[in-house]
């Protein structure tokens, strides 16, 4: 018989990526993070004669030492949550995919950096790799920068294997059903008058320069989510909502969508609402007392989980009359979550 012929099928490569965070919580590098972050023109999308010297000469300067004091907050004996949550996410994926995968983990702003993780994957002579930027909903800002910097990146490689992008997992089963895992852990502890599902907004230009044909009108459009929205960030949240809802058992009136994060006046620079801060202090007026709040556009703990969702938002929805606040923990490592994260990648 002839000899059988040999494989020359090599490994799949898996890039994990999340946004980044500062090497420590001190000033001078939560500083040049914030550079990095805040001049890149798919976050803020104006001119870079403009860009540069109003962020790094004004911006950056200003808000870096407010924002080294919160990052204080949130450092642990571990580090940066966004951190080590994705490191220890990485593990674990590599643990339930196997030696036929090989997979890294990057941020797209700092470090490990995405350079050093597709290195590592092109010195192991990966066959092929599956970028999977750890945003459930697409937004031109986040997922999409992941991909251009890792185009940008393979560019100078002289031999570039196949690469594709897992670009939204807004309703992946997996992520939906860990999220309805930890909310519904919450609930059994106590009864809740609503369920507010945050999201981090951006402006709404953003969603109008991504339309599909002009379909965005930034109101009714999301009601469904269909094949000319399904890059609007707007409608994937509102989905995800739908979806989140459907899997506690929640009717429409029992939840509300809501934006948060937004860095600019909304007066001139308006951004996705309804914006959280100012839905949640209208709450106790309306009889809702004990609040349960999910921040699903996010995977793991971070600034904007840990620190706004829940302390400060607490906070706030105390000051105006409420009773009791809850933020569910993000997906991080859960078992449920890294399996998910395997099954998306071998689908792809």
């Amino acid at each position: 018989m002839p000899a059988s012929p040999t494989s020359s099928k090599g490994r799949t490569g898996v890039l994990l990526v999340n946004l980044g965070t500062p090497d420590s919580p001190s000033t001078s590098d939560v500083r040049r993070y914030l550079n990095e972050f805040l001049t890149d023109a798919r976050v803020i999308d104006m001119p870079a004669a403009l860009r540069y010297p109003l962020f790094q000469g004004l911006v950056v300067p200003l808000r870096a030492p407010k924002s080294a004091k919160i990052y204080q907050q949130l450092w642990d004996e571990r580090g940066s949550p966004l951190l080590y949550h994705g490191l220890d996410l990485q593990k674990l994926v590599q643990e339930t995919l196997g030696k036929d995968y090989l997979v890294a983990f990057g941020m797209r702003y700092q470090n490990p950096s995405i350079e050093a993780a597709l290195q590592q994957l092109r010195d192991a002579a990966v066959d092929r790799i599956i970028v999977l930027p750890l945003f459930p909903q697409y937004a031109a800002a986040s997922t999409g920068s992941v991909q251009e910097k890792v185009m940008d990146i393979v560019k100078d490689w002289w031999v570039v294997p196949s690469i594709s992008f897992i670009s939204t997992f807004v309703d992946d089963p997996g992520f939906i059903g860990t999220f309805a895992t930890l909310g519904k852990a919450e609930m059994a502890k106590r009864d809740y008058d609503h369920v507010v599902f945050s999201y981090h907004g951006i402006p709404e230009r953003h969603v109008l320069k991504g339309s599909h044909k002009g379909y965005c009108k930034l109101g009714s459009c999301c009601n469904s989510y269909n094949k000319n929205n399904r890059y609007c960030y707007r409608a994937q949240c509102f989905e995800t909502s739908r979806q989140l809802a459907t899997a506690l058992g929640l009717g429409p009136e029992q939840y509300t969508t809501t934006f948060q994060s937004r860095l600019q006046s909304r007066l001139r620079d308006p951004w996705l609402q309804p914006y959280t801060d100012e839905v949640l202090k209208t709450l106790p007026g309306k009889g809702i007392k004990n609040v349960l709040a999910f921040s699903p556009a996010f995977v793991a703990d971070c600034l904007e989980t840990t620190i706004e969702v829940g302390e400060e938002f607490k906070e706030m929805f105390e000051q105006a009359g409420g009773a009791h606040w809850q933020l569910v923990p993000s997906l991080n490592s859960h078992p449920q979550w890294v399996q998910a994260v395997a099954d998306m990648i071998r689908r792809n």
